[in-house]
């Protein structure tokens, strides 16, 4: 066999490992050092090779920005944000048909801007409007899709674990992708808005109606989310005025999430210990992960995979559009089956440069940030996508009366308000651009 067909054998191999139930991250090193092994046809290669790809994966300074933002959305939680957020939000639209759902989508987008992970949107999230959405008389099967749904806004909404991930592998600048995400965020919030209210529209019985609530509450709970509002504008503008980095700005929001948790009595010695330990275990998985794909990415290209990919789709006579629509289908089926995270660091290196090497008309900075926000987007769909959305267990395993499949059914809505953003985001990459 030649080495660009071991290269493309790797990737049945690799399916059938992850189908094992293999550990992605397993799964991808197995088959990099073994395919490193086969190719050199050296025991010694992959053995030098991972003496340094653990250096080399590693010593990026913007990596320490992922422990950062997952030890920041674990202090927002221990200070209270979360219910701040949904208990502002439920206190202007709650009164209204769907309302409630409404505001538990706003709120997600609201906790997202200073948590940067989707599952961890969803959990807590889940935990505070889950109960009040059921009070209220909401269907299971809508109260958990429209959760799940609001979840994934955790890495479109900037900071994102993800879209840095992404930045370091595309070699893009992270504050300008956070800037692009910010338009895409909003529709995407919009869109599940307007998702839940048609399905209220047609299913009037599965919704409720909450309680109107004066306006000089409202005005209480309003001044009650002001540490989201002084972290997000803090950590987001600081990075954008350039008054600090990426990585100084995930340090000042841990701080300032920590600072605001202690203050508001959520923050002592044991919990922040637990905050610790969940933030060195997340982040342990996400780096065993990304360490995994670096190795396996080394074979690939060793293999010639992805430049022989991007040249024959360069030579295919394909519109730049169809090839993207193409590529885009391909992750909304990947999505069904493996985690956004893993789908990112597999594929982000063989696409890539099959993008880069088409002509839309905009310069070579612009395609890769807009590429990366449309990535963003349908891997975000995958969160939601049956079979194996993850975000539709972890709402699901909060809620062990509604059957899977009411989820399933009712997260359709959702879906498709995905698909129409994309569309509308492929057809105007200005939406995505007009703010770097």
């Amino acid at each position: 066999m030649s080495n660009l067909e071991i290269g493309i054998a790797s990737f049945p191999a690799l399916l059938l490992l992850i189908f094992l139930r293999v550990p992605i991250g397993l799964a991808m090193f197995i088959i990099g050092y073994v395919g490193y092994w086969i190719v050199t046809g050296d025991t010694r290669m992959p053995m030098a090779r991972l003496k340094s790809a653990a250096y080399s994966t590693f010593a990026s300074e913007s990596l320490a920005v992922v422990p950062m933002f997952l030890l920041m959305g674990y202090f927002a939680t221990l200070g209270g944000m979360s219910k701040a957020l949904f208990k502002a939000a439920e206190s202007f639209v709650g009164h209204r048909k769907g309302g409630v759902g409404i505001a538990a989508i706003a709120s997600c987008a609201g906790f997202g801007a200073i948590c940067g992970s989707s599952l961890a949107t969803a959990a807590t999230m889940g935990r505070v409007a889950l109960p009040e959405m059921k009070r209220f008389g909401y269907h299971g099967g809508i109260s958990t899709a429209a959760l799940a749904a609001g979840g994934t806004l955790g890495i479109l909404i900037p900071p994102s674990v993800v879209l840095v991930i992404y930045a370091i592998l595309a070699e893009q600048n992270i504050a300008k992708l956070f800037l692009a995400a910010v338009a895409p965020g909003v529709l995407a919030a919009i869109g599940y808005m307007i998702a839940l209210s048609i399905y209220v529209h047609l299913y009037p019985e599965r919704a409720g109606v909450g309680d109107r609530v004066p306006w000089s509450e409202r005005l209480r709970l309003v001044v009650n989310i002001w540490p989201v509002m002084l972290v997000f504008l803090a950590v987001v503008g600081g990075i954008y005025g350039g008054i600090f980095t990426p990585t100084e700005g995930s340090a000042v929001g841990a701080l300032g999430t920590g600072l605001i948790a202690l203050f508001n009595g959520g923050l002592n010695f044991r919990s922040m210990l637990e905050s610790f330990t969940s933030t060195g275990r997340a982040t342990a998985m996400i780096f065993f992960i990304v360490f995994g794909a670096a190795f396996y990415n080394s074979f690939l290209a060793l293999t010639q995979v992805p430049q022989t990919l991007s040249d024959w789709v360069a030579n295919l006579g394909w519109s730049p559009i169809a090839v993207l629509v193409l590529i885009l289908v391909i992750y909304m089926l990947l999505g069904c089956v493996m985690d956004s995270l893993s789908m990112i660091l597999l594929t982000v290196p063989i696409f890539f440069p099959m993008m880069m090497a088409l002509d839309f008309g905009m310069s070579a900075e612009h395609v890769a940030i807009w590429f990366g926000i449309l990535v963003l987007i349908v891997v975000e769909t995958g969160l939601i996508t049956p079979p194996v959305g993850m975000n539709l267990f972890i709402i699901n395993a909060m809620d062990r009366e509604t059957p899977m499949i009411e989820t399933y059914k009712a997260v359709i809505f959702f879906v498709l308000s995905d698909i129409v953003r994309v569309a509308i985001l492929v057809a105007f990459p200005v939406i995505t651009l007009f703010l770097i």
